[in-house]
């Protein structure tokens, strides 16, 4: 059964960091793109970023471009991201999401994706 778990949530003041772990089972990391989602209440979702390990693309929405990185631990079956120089407006609940396509070459990215539950992102001004 493929499973997805988010962690590394929180409330942190502007400027600030988190690191938001999606551990995943019943797959590997490596068979799948990764792709992290965002949504704020009354907004859309968007994705923020994907990284596909079998080739080692990345890619990232410009809003968050520079301040935001993805990796993947393979070891671990567990992809990360890294956001520093948080905002409020990344204020939202953070999904991540696996799809099984290579690739991450600029969204939107069409597949049929597995969810984890989401974690909640808070950045006080």
């Amino acid at each position: 059964e493929v499973q997805l778990v988010e962690s590394g949530g929180g409330l942190v003041q502007a400027g600030g960091s988190l690191r938001l772990s999606c551990a995943a089972s019943g797959f590997t990391v490596d068979d799948y793109a990764i792709v992290w989602f965002r949504q704020a209440p009354g907004k859309e979702r968007e994705e923020v970023s994907c990284i596909s390990t079998s080739d080692g693309t990345t890619d990232y929405t410009d809003s968050v471009k520079g301040r935001f990185t993805v990796s993947s631990d393979n070891d671990k079956n567990t992809v990360h991201l890294q956001m520093n120089s948080l905002k409020p407006e990344d204020t939202a609940v953070y999904y991540c999401a696996a799809g099984r396509f290579k690739g991450c070459t600029g969204g939107p990215y069409q597949a049929r994706f597995y969810w984890g539950q989401g974690t909640q992102v808070t950045v006080s001004s």
